[in-house]
């Protein structure tokens, strides 16, 4: 597996789980599955969210979606409002 190293930019109560606005993080595997892995691993409250969007290059990625140290990845946790 290739490990990388990923930028986050992360917002809402994820921020608050994982105490930081941007984080930087190695990933063992090339897919938004892979790094969703390797969050839950390292921040198992995650967990707890109902849902956890990643979004690649400013757009909504699936798990299988491959992933690139040069991509901007966001981490966005479900968002409540009305």
């Amino acid at each position: 597996m290739t490990v990388q190293k990923l930028k986050l930019k992360i917002f809402g109560a994820a921020r608050d789980i994982m105490g930081g606005r941007e984080l930087e993080i190695e990933v063992n595997g090339q897919t938004v599955g892979a790094l969703r892995q390797t969050l839950f691993t390292l921040y198992p409250a995650l967990k707890q969210l109902n849902s956890l969007l990643i979004a690649v290059n400013q757009k909504y990625a699936a798990d299988d979606s491959l992933i690139h140290e040069s991509d901007e990845i966001a981490v966005i946790p479900p968002v409540s409002g009305g």
